[in-house]
Parts: C-alpha cells; sequence; structure tokens
C-alpha cells in the first residue's frame, strides 16, 4: 500500500472516514497495518482519521486552549472541505503565548463560556458551526454546517436560534450559511459544489439529492435546481471507481439528459482547487438555460 495513496483518499473524504469507506478502496489487513504504523487513528468504532486529530489534541493541551474551527469539527467526526496542516487552537484573550510556543499551531483568541466547550478539548458543537460560518470561506463553513447536521449531534433549530443571536460581526456569514445547511449532502465535495452553484447563481434553489422522475424511477442529482432543470453531479474516482458504478452512473446521466437536464459532471479536484473556474462554468450554463 502507497502511504500516498491512502493519504489521498482520506484527504478526499475529508479526514474522516468509515470502515465502509475505506473497505470501498482497501483491504481490511491494509486499514489495520495503516492504524499500525500510525498512517491512520481510530477514533472510535467504524471510524477513522488522519493523524492531525491527536496532534491537535496535544497542542491544545500545551497551550491551555481547546481546538476550534475546523480542527474542532474533526474532533466531531466531521468531514471538513480542508484538513488543517496546522491545528486550530483557541485561547482565552488575555493568555500571553509567545511566538516560539505557537510553532506548528494557528492559535486564535476568542472568548468562551463553559456551554461554548465541549467535554474534551474542543468548541461545542454549535460553537463550532457559527465560528466557521462566521470566519471561513463560504464552501468551507457549509461543509462544516452540512456534516454538522448530517452527524444528527446539532439539528437546524439549534443552529438557527443560535445565529438568531450571534453578534453583529460575522452575523450575515453565519445566517446565509445555517439558512443553506443540509443534512443532504454526501460529504465536503458535494457541499463544496453545491457552494459554487449558489455563488455563481444564489437568486436560484439548488439542492441536494432532489429526487426526479426519469426512466420510471426516481434520480438523485447530488445538486439540482428544478426551475432550469440543471443537475450537478460530484464525480469521484475514489468513490465511484469500480465498472459497475462507472455503468450506473453513465445509465442516470443519460436518463436526465434525455429527460431535459442539463448535466454537468465536475471532479474532486476541480471543486476543491479550481473553484473560481466551477463557479464561471456554472453561472455560464445557467445563462445558457435562461436564454433558451
Amino acid at each position: 500500500m502507497s502511504r500516498a495513496v491512502l493519504h489521498e483518499f482520506m484527504v478526499q473524504a475529508g479526514g474522516i472516514a468509515t470502515t465502509q469507506q475505506l473497505r470501498h478502496v482497501f483491504t481490511r489487513r491494509t486499514i489495520e497495518r495503516a492504524v499500525r504504523e500510525g498512517m491512520l487513528t481510530r477514533v472510535e468504532r467504524g471510524r477513522f482519521a488522519l493523524p492531525q486529530l491527536d496532534d491537535g489534541r496535544r497542542h491544545a493541551h500545551r497551550l491551555g486552549g481547546v481546538l476550534a474551527l475546523t480542527s474542532a469539527a474533526l474532533q466531531w467526526g466531521w468531514p471538513v472541505k480542508t484538513v488543517p496542516e496546522q491545528p486550530w487552537v483557541a485561547v482565552d484573550p488575555g493568555r500571553n503565548i509567545s511566538p516560539a510556543r505557537r510553532e506548528g499551531v494557528q492559535v486564535t483568541w476568542r472568548r468562551l463560556t463553559p456551554a461554548d466547550v465541549a467535554v474534551g478539548l474542543h468548541t461545542s458543537a454549535t460553537r463550532t458551526v457559527l465560528d466557521c460560518a462566521a470566519e471561513l470561506p463560504f464552501d468551507e463553513a457549509l461543509a462544516v454546517a452540512d456534516s454538522a447536521l448530517r452527524s444528527r449531534v446539532v439539528s437546524r433549530a439549534d443552529l438557527q436560534a443560535a445565529a438568531h443571536e450571534h453578534p453583529p460581526r460575522g452575523r450575515a456569514r453565519v445566517r446565509r450559511v445555517v439558512g443553506l445547511a443540509s443534512p443532504l449532502a454526501a460529504n465536503p465535495f458535494e457541499s463544496v459544489l453545491r457552494a459554487a452553484a449558489v455563488d455563481a447563481a444564489a437568486a436560484l434553489a439548488w439542492v441536494p439529492q432532489l429526487a426526479v422522475p426519469a426512466a420510471g424511477r426516481v434520480l438523485h442529482p447530488d445538486v439540482a435546481c428544478a426551475d432550469l432543470r440543471i443537475a450537478l453531479e460530484a464525480d469521484s474516482f475514489e468513490f465511484h471507481g469500480r465498472r459497475s458504478a462507472l455503468v450506473t452512473d453513465c445509465w442516470r446521466y443519460n436518463q436526465l439528459t434525455v429527460a431535459g437536464w442539463l448535466v454537468l459532471r465536475f471532479a474532486w479536484e476541480q471543486v476543491m482547487f479550481e473553484y473560481d473556474w466551477v463557479v464561471r462554468i456554472i453561472a455560464a450554463a445557467v445563462a445558457q438555460r435562461l436564454a433558451a
């Protein structure tokens, strides 16, 4: 097994993966060896993570702070768009931490109440979502909020109530993310693709896993706009690399097309690293449909 292959898989999975996801690509013996060699960390039964999670906890304890932002999201078991190379650690504004002690850590100063801190060394679920929504780029924040709802650790009502009480600074960003968050996005890949669609045409409703009747069945595009019949598909070789999956995908894409839908397919690398291009392509497709 190549370390690079396993690392790339985990990065595409958002830093967290289930046994089922890993077994789709790797053997059980390979997974067990990766854990023994420190390439994977077993965070709970049936879930594995990159070793950055253990590093983050160690740094938080050393600085007398708690993990925050995407580092806290990973502690909650939520896949994220970008696994931070250095953990985010929140410390009280009154603490004076020298640059030398901050080495290897991204320090953020903020006041946290007891309710803002979960058992352990990370921010609470609600505080994590709101902090990410207020401070991270829209696509990264939406990926965290979707993952949070998908985990059922927090509810939409919880997030909406907290967003309503959020301080003025960052409130608009928080409400935007919370208002669009959905547990139906399967992973950060789909969340970021939906964020690109919103950035391309915010006036339209972009729905994850929309039910679309076609060929006597109900199909579920990753992201869809029913008004313009545009379907966006997040194509990942890691998760759809088997021959049977390719056959299924081709059938589904063709059925959507003959049913009058415009199907746009995007690779993981395009969505994650060429975000502006993806936004432009979706905007061009919207313009074409509106002009037709």
